[in-house]
């Protein structure tokens, strides 16, 4: 075993996950889970040519995540692959500010706006379970991903726009949650190659200046949110100011703030419905 994950490391040197992936595509390769490893049998000649595939697959630039068709988020496990965006650990930040203030509550219905695999919903119908739940997406392909990830919940899944969907509860929301795309078209160049060329774009980019989805989502929110009703948005950490601004400027949201990430960067936005 510490021969396949020496192997493993080696091929993926140029990356600075190297460690993890390695354990990752090990794992995948002997149909484990990376922490069954210390009690997995060697490799066998299949297990390691799927590793070697696994890892030239990994060496041309696709995600880990693509390869193995699991992301892992909080505590659950997801079906992702092309067509869907890969769920990151920084999202897991603004889930847990949801979750922290869902706590406590018996009902409360929650509104997760370009939900893509599901991450957020999931997370929070496994961690709170019992809440009126609807994730909102409007990838054809993505919702695939959706309906079945969100399969073993009552979360409800609505494939629409998140500029109309919803229509009929407007004003009865509790929490609005979404993870938009907010990268900048001007930034292309610069977003990592796993992610330009093998995540959807349209659940990357968005705009000149990233916040088109950002503005459709501040209409979108004040439009489902009852009076009180709390609203959390991820953002890039170069939007800190631009995003806060935006919410600010608007009449129909107060306690606006910005939060850090566990990297200490800026992450994500919550106000209040007025």
């Amino acid at each position: 075993m510490s021969r396949a994950l020496r192997q493993a490391r080696t091929a993926l040197a140029g990356s600075p996950s190297a460690v993890a992936e390695a354990r990752t595509l090990v794992a995948y390769a002997l149909g484990t889970e990376p922490g069954q490893l210390p009690l997995a049998d060697p490799l066998d000649q299949a297990a390691q040519q799927r590793l070697q595939q696994a890892l030239a697959r990994r060496v041309a630039g696709e995600p880990v995540q693509h390869i193995t068709g699991i992301a892992y988020f909080r505590h659950t496990e997801l079906r992702v692959g092309p067509g869907v965006f890969v769920p990151r650990p920084e999202t897991e930040a603004l889930t847990g500010w949801c979750l922290e203030r869902l706590a406590g509550r018996d009902s409360a219905r929650v509104v997760d706006l370009c939900a893509g695999s599901g991450a957020i919903s999931k997370a929070i119908a496994q961690e709170h379970p019992g809440l009126d739940q609807i994730a909102v997406e409007i990838s054809a392909e993505a919702v695939d991903y959706l309906i079945a990830n969100l399969a073993d919940t009552e979360v409800e899944v609505v494939a629409a726009d998140m500029a109309t969907a919803l229509g009929h509860l407007d004003g009865t929301v509790d929490l609005v949650v979404c993870n938009p795309p907010y990268v900048p078209l001007t930034a292309w160049e610069s977003v990592a190659a796993d992610v330009r060329d093998h995540d959807p774009q349209q659940a990357v980019f968005s705009g000149p200046d990233g916040l088109d989805a950002m503005r459709v989502l501040a209409d979108a929110a004040a439009r489902l949110l009852r009076p009180g009703g709390l609203l959390g948005a991820e953002h890039a950490e170069a939007q800190h100011e631009a995003v806060v601004e935006l919410f600010c400027r608007r009449g129909d949201y107060c306690a606006v703030r910005d939060h850090r990430d566990l990297t200490d960067r800026w992450r994500y936005l919550t106000c209040v419905r007025r």
